[in-house]
């Protein structure tokens, strides 16, 4: 089940509550008695580690999981020569990413 982080809009009250997906979003304020209470957008708490993951796949060149690293500036260079409008791509970014 997630976890959902709530605060009240008329007290500032914060509370992290365990939820299932399906139940309706708490509206009264458990410290104040207000109909205020609401979602807050918070970042993700977990972060992917390990060979095969984006994070270790293409760093600055070195060759990470198999080689890809390599693989991917070269097919990003040849994607580059076959096109003048796009940009050339960052260093270790090889041309897959949403800048180019």
């Amino acid at each position: 089940m997630p976890i959902y982080a709530y605060k009240c809009e008329s007290c500032g009250h914060a509370k992290d509550v365990l939820q299932k997906i399906s139940d309706a979003p708490l509206t009264e304020c458990p410290a104040c008695g207000q109909a205020s209470f609401s979602k807050q957008l918070t970042a993700a708490g977990f972060q992917l580690k390990g060979s095969g993951w984006y994070a270790t796949d293409f760093r600055g060149g070195s060759a990470g999981a198999g080689g890809t690293a390599a693989t991917a500036t070269a097919a990003a260079e040849t994607a580059s020569a076959s096109s003048d409008a796009a940009p050339a791509p960052a260093a270790g970014c090889g041309g897959s990413c949403a800048c180019h």
